[in-house]
């Protein structure tokens, strides 16, 4: 408790030693430039010399965070500028440099055909990638199983860094069966589904579900490969739907198929899951994405499975069915954090839907401390180009001003032309991001939930003191809570979080600021406390002379009694 009134003092002294005249002064000085002023000081040499005063305030950070690279050459050259520029303000006496620029927004990148070799997950990881991602709808055990050994061989050779492991689960997918070839259809023409098997001609084809006839009505709107092709359903018998096309296109085999706002009345874990579940056990998995999740009941099930394993795998909830929307709260209650995937979400609700749900997806999850994931489409045209387009740049963006704590790369790494490019263009414009809103604002509030937890008040403080004296924070967990609690409230610095236990460096690799660091523990914790410190010095993340914010605390006591937590700033 004296260190943290120690601290408070000393920062009153800071702002009290000013006289009234020079206080302002000192006020203007540590204010966080807008972005407007920001972009405005690159053209300083054409603004009138009126305006100089009010620049060159923002003139050496903008120098520094000039243009978003979108090529794998440019990559070193803005981090380079970005880890040389130790200032967020301008230096002046009392205020501590800086911590390191690191991205704190972390990139899920999905494996495939692509990317599953050895060099290329070592080059995904160097390029950003936090988390590899399984997608269990394509793929065999034996091919996902190779890739977990790669990704397990990457972590035991890396120093620095950490990849974790999602396994994303198939669901209820409803698809149309097999067709000999491709068929055109065309708008206005007569078309049928049916629940009879091995049905492929030019007008009618299969569907793998059986209640699929029970399901739609007429006046339905069919979606084919999330509204791709559209059609109308017209009338039903007891094994057919009869459609007419709205919109028209080349029907290809086992397409995937979405009524608007209905959701199928399967069961969102299928007996396929159940394998695959079992398999992510077997190989400790960190994160399931488990798809189509109607209900909390269904995390409610996998959790207690998960339970009787004694297996340690957090539950992520897609968020992409209609069924979903009225229980967000109580699913996202139930888990450890959601997935916005888009692409479904989109076709069983209007599109104009979707950005809106983004974002309050995004703020459910941040209000309950929860990691969210925002997926699907994001580089999509980055699978066949070499450059994104600018609403896809401006896609990213959003998501990372909405408080995300991770992006997600799907065929755009599985089986795009381009897979280094994608992340190194999510990992820039991340980074660019970050940086124009990084000191800018204030520590979000604290949780009602949180008011009556004492960790969670130590960490909603130490975010408060380490944006002030612009340090970062540095944690040892066992259990990866207080590193998500700090990951919640959003510090400007990074989160550097250690601990002794594998599982949870990469449990943590998918949190937003959090830089997980795996050390043994001494039992002394001053020592403990130098070692860590002489890590991230060697490890160049921090330099000498530097200062961290160090929060002893959390539901597991390590060096410390139940009742004592403390935050102490030290010098590296």
């Amino acid at each position: 408790m004296a260190q943290v009134v120690a601290t408070k003092l000393l920062h009153n002294s800071f702002v009290s030693t000013a006289s009234s005249g020079s206080l302002n002064s000192q006020i203007e000085k540590i204010k966080p430039s807008g972005f407007a002023s920001k972009v405005l000081s690159s053209y300083n040499g054409r603004i009138s010399p009126s305006h100089h005063r009010v620049l060159t305030v923002t003139a050496r950070r903008a120098a520094d965070l000039q243009v978003v690279p979108v090529t794998p050459e440019d990559v070193p050259k803005i981090e380079e500028q970005m880890y040389q520029s130790k200032e967020v303000l301008p230096s002046s006496k009392g205020m501590w440099s800086k911590p390191i620029v690191k991205r704190k927004t972390k990139i899920v990148c999905t494996i495939g055909p692509s990317t599953n070799t050895k060099e290329m997950i070592w080059k995904l990881a160097e390029a950003g990638m936090n988390v590899a991602r399984m997608n269990m709808s394509h793929g065999d055990h034996a091919s996902h199983q190779k890739v977990i050994d790669l990704v397990k061989e990457y972590n035991a050779q890396s120093k620095d860094n950490v990849i974790a492991i999602m396994l994303d689960t198939k669901g209820p997918e409803v698809r149309s069966g097999d067709l000999p070839q491709p068929v055109n259809l065309i708008s206005g023409q007569e078309f049928t589904f049916t629940i009879k098997r091995g049905v492929g001609t030019a007008d009618c084809v299969s569907v793998n579900y059986d209640d699929f006839v029970n399901d739609v009505e007429a006046g339905d709107m069919l979606l084919v490969d999330g509204g791709m092709m559209s059609l109308l359903v017209k009338s039903k018998t007891e094994d057919s739907v009869k459609c007419e096309v709205v919109d028209g296109g080349e029907l290809k085999s086992r397409r995937h198929l979405n009524v608007r706002g209905k959701s199928a009345t399967l069961p969102s874990i299928t007996e396929k899951d159940w394998d695959d579940i079992k398999f992510g056990v077997d190989n400790q998995v960190d994160f399931y994405a488990v798809s189509f999740v109607k209900d909390a009941e269904v995390i409610h099930e996998l959790k207690n499975y998960l339970k009787s394993c004694g297996a340690d795998i957090q539950v992520i909830p897609k968020i992409e069915s209609a069924d979903s929307i009225p229980n967000l709260h109580s699913i996202i209650t139930a888990s450890d954090g959601a997935m916005v995937a888009r692409g479904d979400l989109g076709a069983e609700l209007p599109i104009e839907e979707v950005p809106l749900l983004q974002e309050e997806i995004i703020r459910m999850c941040r209000s309950m401390g929860k990691a969210v994931i925002v997926a699907t489409n994001m580089l999509e045209s980055m699978i066949v180009h070499p450059t994104p387009t600018r609403a896809e740049v401006s896609d990213i963006a959003i998501a990372v001003r909405e408080g995300a704590d991770a992006v997600m790369l799907s065929g755009e790494t599985a089986h795009g032309k381009f897979p280094l490019k994608a992340v190194n263009v999510m990992h820039t414009v991340s980074l660019r991001t970050e940086s124009s809103i990084m000191g800018g604002g204030t520590v979000s509030s604290l949780n009602q939930a949180y008011k009556n937890h004492m960790s969670e008040m130590f960490a909603y403080h130490a975010t408060s003191m380490s944006n002030t004296l612009g340090t970062s924070i540095v944690v040892f967990t066992r259990t990866s809570t207080m590193a998500v609690i700090l990951s919640h409230y959003r510090p400007n610095g990074t989160i550097f979080a250690f601990t002794d236990e594998k599982r949870v460096q990469q449990k943590l690799a998918l949190y937003q600021g959090v830089c997980p660091i795996y050390m043994e523990f001494s039992e002394d914790s001053e020592e403990t406390f130098a070692n860590a410190l002489a890590v991230l010095k060697n490890q160049g993340m921090m330099k000498e002379g530097e200062h961290v914010a160090l929060l002893q605390s959390g539901k597991q006591p390590i060096w410390r009694f139940q009742s004592t937590h403390n935050i102490q700033v030290r010098k590296v």
